[in-house]
C-alpha cells in the first residue's frame, strides 16, 4: 500500500515539470482554469493564447501532441452535448449550411468546446507529469482533510485490485466454455458481479483489520509534509500568471 503507484496517464520523465512539486502543479492548474473560464467567450485570440501556453508546457514535459489529442476523446460526450445547443436554442437565428442555428447556442457552444478542451488538456499535462501519490501527497500539503485524501487513497488503490480481480474471473470463465457473445450467458456474468462484491466487501474488511492491528486510527500518517521550493512555486504559477493576464487583457479590448 505504501508503495509508488503509478496510472496509466502517466509518462515518465526527468523534465522540469516532472520536478515540480505536485501541490504547485496542482494549484496552477485549477488557477488556469479558472483564469481560462474567465476569459470572455467572444474573444478568440485569447483562447489561441491559453492553448499555445498549454502546448509549450506540455512539450517542455515531453509529451507529444498525438498523445495529449488522443488523451482528450474523454470529453466527447460534453462535446456532443454542445452540438445540440444551436438546435435547441432560442432567439435569434442564422442560416449555416442550410441550417437554421441559434446565435445564443453558437456561442454556448463554442463557450463549452472552448473552455472544455483547454481545463482537460491541461488536467492531461498534470496527470502525464504526476504520480497518483505524489497528487496524493500534493493535497495532503494543500491542507485538504487527510480523511478525504485517505479515502482517495484507497479508492484508487483497490480500483486496480478489483480491476485485476475482474480479468482473473473473466478468463475463469472463458476457461469453462463461457461466450459473452451470446444474450442467454449474461447471468454468469450477473452472477460473477455478485461474487465480486462479496469477495471486496470480505478483502477490504480483513485489510482494515490489519491495518487496526498495526496502530490505525482512521488517518493516514504523513509521510512527508514539507511543501515545496520557492522557484518550484515560481515556475508553476507562471502559467496561470499568464492565462489571468490574456484573460485581463481580453475583458479590456474586449
Amino acid at each position: 500500500m505504501g508503495a509508488a503507484h503509478a496510472h496509466r496517464l502517466y509518462v515518465g520523465g526527468g523534465s522540469i515539470v516532472h520536478r515540480l512539486a505536485p501541490e504547485a502543479k496542482l494549484a496552477a492548474t485549477v488557477l488556469f482554469v479558472f483564469a481560462v473560464v474567465a476569459t470572455p467567450r467572444e474573444v478568440f485570440w485569447a483562447f489561441g493564447l491559453d492553448a499555445a501556453l498549454v502546448a509549450l508546457v506540455a512539450s517542455v514535459a515531453g509529451l507529444r501532441l498525438t498523445y495529449v489529442l488522443k488523451r482528450l476523446v474523454i470529453e466527447l460526450p460534453f462535446l456532443a452535448f454542445a452540438l445540440f445547443l444551436p438546435i435547441v436554442g432560442r432567439g435569434e437565428q442564422v442560416e449555416v449550411l442550410g441550417l437554421s442555428l441559434s446565435v445564443s447556442g453558437l456561442w454556448a457552444a463554442w463557450n463549452i468546446v472552448v473552455k472544455g478542451t483547454l481545463g482537460v488538456a491541461a488536467s492531461i499535462v498534470l496527470a502525464s507529469t504526476t504520480t497518483v501519490s505524489e497528487l496524493l501527497r500534493g493535497l495532503d500539503r494543500l491542507r485538504l482533510p487527510r480523511v478525504l485524501t485517505g479515502i482517495m487513497s484507497f479508492m484508487i488503490r483497490y480500483g486496480d485490485v478489483i480491476a485485476d480481480e475482474m480479468h482473473r474471473m473473466r478468463v475463469a470463465r472463458i476457461a469453462r466454455g463461457h461466450d459473452p457473445r451470446w444474450i442467454w450467458q449474461v447471468k454468469a456474468v450477473a452472477s460473477s458481479a455478485g461474487a465480486l462484491f462479496i469477495r471486496s466487501f470480505e478483502r477490504g474488511e480483513r485489510v482494515h483489520v490489519a491495518m487496526l492491528a498495526r496502530g490505525y486510527d482512521g488517518v493516514l500518517p504523513v509521510v512527508d509534509d514539507e511543501t515545496g521550493e520557492p522557484r518550484s512555486w515560481l515556475i508553476a504559477l507562471a502559467l496561470p500568471a499568464a492565462a489571468i493576464v490574456v484573460a485581463a487583457v481580453a475583458w479590456a479590448v474586449r
